[in-house]
């Protein structure tokens, strides 16, 4: 008989599964489940995006494409770039379309951690960065940022954690769980630490497109940083895309000319028809984004003060579509508030401690849901509260 603990890598054994999708398969199992666990936008992709992926598909357009992805899309992705966060790439080689955000998180981390680098994290933080270090044999660093610094990273908090090992620093703003934007005087900051090291930037922008009230900044626009940030970008979020799995990504030719490579052997190109579509996506629908953007931006109002007025201190998000409130309070900590939610009140949240023992004190909840689904969700977590009080 095999003995799988000795087929199955040890990093793979030891990997924990991701936080998130334990209390939403949870919630699966059981019946009237109210759930605000997964980051998944409630609106249709817009119906110009749709077309283009139906016509191209009557057209037979189904082979596959350049590696690097349809030069016709990255045209468009450099002039989104150039629009959005002032910063020139070239689409011949500096610019790659990748099965969704993940992908391109999973190909920069590759091509650039060695075993025994040390990469920063800064916490609380998407899920994957951690595991995604370690199967490339890195030492995940967590930077834990905190609530009185609106969830910001500060310099002094990069230079505590700089070694000579650092390889790579990973900015995950807008923040998923927290909803944290950086300003472009933080970035600035946070840049004066970097420029004279040879630590490199993977700055996932994946909620570029959600802000509210401030524009979306990238550190690849501060004086000396392009030339070591890799921009992660992709359509799931603003563009209401997640099936469609399409992403893109942009950095200096020498980097990006080595994560093609492992992009060509693992992935050869992303998905032919998405492709099409998104083109469509970024010449034509920037008012359908904007018209989501303002209904997040209602039910973020909305869900905030419904926290506060629960007596649980939430902090007010300036992307992404979460909020993160903290549940100190309760004495309880975030795995047993989610869980005694979940089975006595059937909604489910995630733990913020799924993003990082930072988050421990806090729960993710997303407000990518109807309004009356999250009035419903409100009321029950009220009704929660009294009882555990």
């Amino acid at each position: 008989m095999i003995d799988y603990d000795k087929v199955v890598s040890k990093t793979a054994r030891e990997m924990k599964p991701s936080g998130i999708r334990k209390f939403f398969d949870i919630a699966q199992t059981l019946e009237g489940v109210i759930s605000l666990g997964v980051g998944e936008p409630d609106f249709h992709t817009p119906w110009k995006i749709r077309q283009a992926a139906i016509d191209n598909l009557e057209k037979g357009k189904t082979s596959y494409t350049s590696n690097s992805g349809l030069m016709e899309l990255r045209k468009e992705v450099a002039s989104y770039f150039q629009a959005t966060i002032e910063t020139g790439y070239d689409p011949a080689s500096e610019i790659i379309i990748t099965v969704g955000g993940s992908e391109a998180i999973d190909a920069s981390i590759r091509a650039l951690v060695e075993p025994g680098d040390e990469v920063l994290i800064v916490e609380p933080c998407f899920v994957c960065y951690t595991p995604l270090v370690e199967l490339a044999g890195g030492v995940p660093v967590a930077i834990a940022t905190k609530e009185e610094n609106g969830f910001r990273l500060t310099a002094d908090e990069l230079k505590e954690k700089l070694t000579d090992k650092t390889k790579m620093l990973i900015l995950p703003y807008p923040n998923n769980p927290t909803g944290a934007i950086m300003r472009k005087e933080d970035l600035d900051e946070i840049a004066n630490v970097l420029r004279d090291t040879n630590v490199a930037v993977v700055s996932d922008e994946i909620y570029s497109e959600l802000t509210y009230g401030a524009k979306h900044c990238s550190i690849a626009q501060c004086d000396g940083m392009k030339e070591r940030t890799i921009v992660i970008n992709g359509f799931s979020k603003g563009f209401a895309m997640t099936g469609w799995r399409l992403g893109f990504m942009a950095g200096p030719k020498e980097i990006i000319t080595h994560i093609l490579k492992i992009h060509q052997y693992a992935i050869m190109c992303s998905p032919t028809t998405s492709q099409f579509a998104a083109v469509e996506g970024l010449r034509k629908c920037r008012g359908e984004v904007l018209k989501m953007v303002e209904e997040y931006n209602m039910r973020r109002r909305y869900v905030v003060d419904g926290f506060n007025k629960l007596g649980l201190n939430c902090f007010t998000p300036e992307g992404a579509f979460y909020v993160f409130p903290s549940i100190k309070s309760t004495g309880l900590s975030s795995e047993e508030f989610c869980e005694k939610l979940l089975y006595s009140k059937k909604v489910a949240v995630v733990p913020g401690d799924a993003f990082g023992k930072s988050g421990e004190g806090y729960i993710r909840v997303s407000y990518a849901y109807s309004l009356g689904h999250l009035k419903e969700a409100l009321g029950r977590i009220g009704e929660f509260l009294e009882e555990i009080r």
